[in-house]
């Protein structure tokens, strides 16, 4: 049976069951993250394909509605997993490595697959601007907490701490209101704006990687079991995350932003790259960018709220150089989207910070 490219990660499930069996026999942690984070990656794939064909019977509204709201149904469930193991310095590290990833490792790889192809490429300014926009205003969100807990000093104490989350929980609940604010500009009140990038996601983008849609049936079941196989497979890859990152030296913010943070959105990556390279650059800003914002002003709150759920709180308190280098990266982003065109050398740049930012989280202990 042929595969095609974007069905050949599928070959990579076999990694989930032999990752459970290992998990189930003791084997060494090294074998089990290694086996846990490959099998992650198809199992992402197989959450974002499912929903593609969901969306393929729903109609374009519907349909890209069900796309932003499973759109990173995987990090998200990696993310619960690992704060109601305790790990939520991890988890943060996370959120900002994937806003990260997506803003400039993926839409600096997707410039440069286009750009390789075509001398210029052309892009929707508005959608570019408005995803800048609301990542801007995200890391505002992010970080009041983090000042209010300098500003207090005392960061120890009780009191503070009860002051510093109770704001998280409201930052989580404006940006929450946000996202849903969006959504009705996007998909309803100024919906002419972005009817290229919506119709593409839902339609074009299925047509592509899939020849013919999933039934219902088959596309709810798949769903079901990939997230399934991503809550067990999570389980196991948080299990082994300390002892792991103690024997190579790892710091948990270079586990959880740069490994988690690609990981969890690693079919996405792969969608925006290959659309990039058929010179729909909208499609994959709509991918790369949307993803971005979509951790920050969705993908926080629930995690937030999903803190509050196990009884395991998050704050939003984050390290100076996580919310210096979204910011500059952010910065980036909105420089080079903001003439609505690009060329493969300004994914090179993108590429080049990327790169910088990610060795300095290795050196973060």
């Amino acid at each position: 049976m042929h595969l095609s490219k974007s069905s050949a990660v599928y070959l990579l499930l076999i990694f989930a069951p032999i990752a459970v069996i290992l998990d189930q026999v003791h084997a060494d942690h090294i074998i089990l993250f290694v086996f846990s984070i490959i099998a992650l990656i198809p199992l992402a794939k197989l959450i974002g394909d499912s929903t593609e064909h969901l969306a393929a019977h729903y109609g374009t509204t519907l349909g890209s509605l069900l796309n932003v709201t499973f759109g990173n149904a995987a990090e998200i469930i990696i993310s619960i997993v690992a704060i109601n193991a305790g790990l939520i310095d991890l988890v943060k590290a996370s959120i900002t490595g994937s806003i990260l990833g997506n803003i400039m490792l993926i839409f600096g790889l997707s410039i440069i697959a286009g750009g390789f192809r075509y001398k210029e490429q052309i892009f929707n300014r508005e959608n570019a601007g408005l995803q800048s926009s609301l990542i801007f205003l995200a890391i505002i969100g992010l970080a009041i907490p983090t000042i209010l807990s300098t500003t207090l000093l005392k960061s120890t104490d009780i009191e503070n701490q009860l002051k510093i989350q109770m704001l998280s929980d409201f930052v989580a609940i404006v940006l929450l209101c946000v996202y849903i604010a969006g959504i009705v500009f996007t998909f309803f009140t100024h919906k002419h704006l972005f009817v290229t990038v919506r119709d593409g996601d839902v339609e074009q983008l299925t047509m592509e990687q899939n020849h013919r849609h999933w039934s219902k049936t088959k596309s709810f079941i798949m769903l079901a079991i990939s997230m399934v196989g991503v809550v067990v497979v999570s389980e196991i890859l948080v299990g082994t995350v300390e002892e792991t990152s103690k024997q190579f030296g790892f710091g948990e913010l270079f586990v959880g932003a740069i490994i988690v943070g690609i990981v969890g959105n690693a079919a996405e990556h792969s969608s925006a790259i290959m659309l990039a390279r058929r010179g729909k650059l909208d499609l994959s800003i709509g991918i790369a960018a949307g993803s971005g914002t979509q951790v920050a002003i969705f993908v926080v709150p629930v995690l937030v709220i999903a803190g509050m759920v196990v009884n395991r709180p998050v704050n939003l308190v984050f390290t100076i150089y996580e919310l210096v280098v979204v910011f500059l990266a952010v910065s980036i982003l909105n420089l080079i989207a903001h003439d609505g065109k690009s060329n493969w050398f300004e994914g090179i740049m993108l590429i080049a910070v990327y790169l910088i930012i990610a060795v300095g989280f290795f050196f973060i202990r």
